[in-house]
């Protein structure tokens, strides 16, 4: 198997993991903690899993995005788009998500339930949820965009 079908069987396979570990996380993992425990502690495990999510979206999507953009290269010499594709825009716009939902909000989520900012914990949570439904989308239709069948090989090969 040469390289370049290493890179484009990595570039299918890895949105439809992220969209999975997204989802595992917002449907399953967050509400079964708030269901089982209480509150507070429900709320300690619910801050990890979201931390653990956010640095796994930063893996994933900067891995994603090299992915497209080497995809994007090649297309681009073969006279088929430019350097710059759908792609890697959906996978900039989930890690911006990421960064903005995590490592911009959660910071002041800390302050609100401090008492301190502008801000209640209520809003900015309503913040970060928004930015995490975003990005969820993002990478759904990145993996949907990814899944898309190709023309069939030709050629001995096949």
């Amino acid at each position: 198997m040469r390289g370049a079908d290493l890179t484009e069987r990595a570039r299918r396979l890895l949105p439809g993991l992220w969209a999975g570990w997204l989802i595992c996380v917002a449907a399953l993992a967050t509400p079964s903690a708030f269901a089982v425990l209480e509150r507070s502690l429900a709320g300690l495990v619910a801050a990890r899993m979201l931390a653990l999510e956010a640095s796994t979206s930063l893996v994933l999507g900067a891995v994603v995005l090299v992915l497209e953009r080497l995809r994007a290269r090649r297309l681009a010499a073969a006279g088929q788009g430019s350097q710059f594709s759908l792609g890697m825009a959906l996978a900039l716009g989930a890690l911006a998500c990421t960064v903005a939902g995590y490592h911009v909000i959660h910071p002041l989520i800390e302050l609100a339930r401090a008492g301190q900012g502008r801000l209640s914990f209520a809003q900015l949570h309503a913040i970060s949820v928004g930015f995490y439904a975003v990005k969820m989308l993002l990478v759904l239709v990145l993996a949907w965009r990814a899944a898309a069948p190709t023309a069939a090989p030709s050629g001995p090969e096949a």
